[in-house]
């Protein structure tokens, strides 16, 4: 039973999981949690809701949307109950994501080596092609110890029927970790008790255990590789984490014209000339990267860096041409790529998803585009989507004509009810939709997840986007230790 005026105006939505409520009354995860709460005055967590918000603002925690009239840079809005996640339901996450990470990169090694998957008729070689972010310069190029994906971040959400399933892999350029990093030195601000007491899993080592894995890809053969992260600039969406990993790892912040290449090998310059560069964090699009061999307009990348790569003089993370494995048209098939390339029942559910080049699919989605997400192969961050159950006609027909005009260039799935959870606004608990984005690094020995992740927030009523861009927010993931969610009196 919900037991205090916080709680009992809390309103569950029906047919919608709630992480924090069941039938029952709270679920054990939050009991503890609850229980040091029920009890605060109101006052007490509203000035805690404050004092985050004066947190972010004087630590600079902001991202960019481009095309808002507010300025260029907004400050990432944050709730204060945190999202929480049961050890063994962790332990499940995290071998999904395992194996999924696995899978997709023997998929990125045989598609631009063997291509096994197509001549075996598993995925079409007609998908593949098309994908605008396959890179045939990639073209059996070896990449240092066959890893592509280093860094992943996979978005995930759970249905009204308590399942997690993958709504989509981010193995270009993700980006979101320094909110979770910033998340959870806020919230140990704010309950810097409640952490030990419940044996919430610490995230603070991302940063320690990416640049272990930067400076193993280093082949010099010198004792301290020099690792660099490459931005495109302060006018990027994600700068504020690119200069913040850069510091936590202690490692140069830099942009496309402070790296120079001469005989294939890539030099950073500085106030004592030319210092050869070992490993690149890029966090620059493929497009970007190499004017001589992509776009050749942009200045936001380093002439000569594709050779040298190629040559294997220097290490980029993650590999170009990593989009084709995140394109999501291809994300129907990775079940499939983890029976064919690990023998293995695919752990994590995937969303029923139809590509709209198939013409009986077309129709089936156009007769029930009422009951459909509906987005484009390769945007991002809630852009060029549409939601059947809160669209117009007009909007509808906009869609329409678009995919048949362009059928490879999107995909259509069921709207899956994303869970909810309690989130402290106005002074009250209101329940908002979450997914979570959990981040996995690749290194040469191997997948480390660190035990949490970005719990997004569409923190508009009702609204299924979750993306900072379309108005979400964030809040602290934590994920219990072995016994976490047993009470404490």
């Amino acid at each position: 039973m919900k037991e205090n005026a916080l709680l009992t105006t809390y309103q569950e939505q029906p047919n919608i999981w709630d992480e924090m409520f069941h039938n029952d009354g709270i679920r054990p995860e939050y009991r503890n949690f609850v229980s040091a709460i029920k009890h605060l005055p109101d006052e007490e967590l509203t000035r805690k809701d404050e004092l985050a918000k004066k947190l972010f603002m004087s630590q600079g925690v902001t991202f960019t949307v481009y095309n808002s009239g507010e300025g260029i840079e907004k400050i990432f809005p944050f709730d204060i109950i945190p999202r929480i996640i049961q050890h063994e339901e962790w332990l499940h996450i995290e071998a999904g994501i395992k194996q999924r990470l696995k899978a997709l990169n023997i998929f990125l090694k045989d598609i631009y080596h063997q291509q096994f998957i197509i001549k075996d008729g598993i995925i079409p070689a007609t998908l593949i092609y098309s994908c605008p972010q396959f890179l045939r310069e990639m073209m059996n190029v070896s990449v240092p110890h066959d890893i592509y994906t280093h860094i992943a971040g996979v978005d995930l959400i759970r249905n009204s029927d308590g399942q997690f399933y993958v709504l989509e892999d981010n193995l270009r350029t993700p980006s979101g970790v320094s909110y979770m990093l910033e998340n959870r030195s806020i919230t140990s601000r704010l309950y810097p008790d409640l952490l030990p007491k419940n044996n919430v899993q610490p995230v603070k080592n991302y940063p320690d255990l990416l640049f272990r894995n930067l400076m193993d890809l280093g082949n010099r053969h010198v004792s301290d590789p020099t690792v660099v992260l490459l931005s495109p600039g302060i006018y990027n969406s994600a700068y504020y984490e690119h200069a913040t990993l850069a510091r936590l790892m202690g490692i140069e912040l830099v942009e496309g014209g402070d790296l120079v290449v001469h005989n294939h090998h890539v030099f950073m310059k500085t106030t004592r000339g030319l210092k050869q560069v070992d490993v690149i964090y890029r966090r620059v699009d493929d497009e970007f990267l190499d004017p001589l061999v992509f776009r050749p307009d942009s200045a936001l990348g380093v002439p000569g860096i594709y050779a040298a790569y190629r040559k294997g003089n220097v290490a980029i993370v993650n590999a170009m041409g990593n989009g084709v494995a995140d394109d999501k048209a291809v994300y129907a098939y990775v079940p499939q790529m983890i029976k064919y390339y690990l023998n293995e029942e695919p752990i994590l559910n995937t969303v029923p998803t139809y590509q709209m080049s198939d013409p009986d699919l077309r129709k089936m989605v156009f007769e029930r585009m009422d009951q459909m997400v509906i987005k484009r192969t390769n945007e991002s961050g809630g852009y060029g989507m549409l939601i059947g159950s809160s669209a117009t006609g007009e909007q509808m027909q906009a869609f329409r004509e678009a995919i048949t005009a362009d059928p490879r260039s999107f995909i259509a799935q069921p709207i899956i009810s994303l869970s909810s959870t309690p989130c402290y606004l106005n002074g009250v608990l209101q329940p908002r939709r979450i997914d979570l984005r959990p981040y996995a690094l690749y290194g040469p020995s191997g997948i480390d997840i660190v035990p949490g992740g970005l719990t997004r927030v569409a923190l508009q009523a009702g609204s299924l986007v979750v993306n900072s861009s379309q108005g979400g927010g964030s809040k602290d993931t934590w994920v219990l230790g072995p016994g976490g969610d047993v009470v404490r009196q």
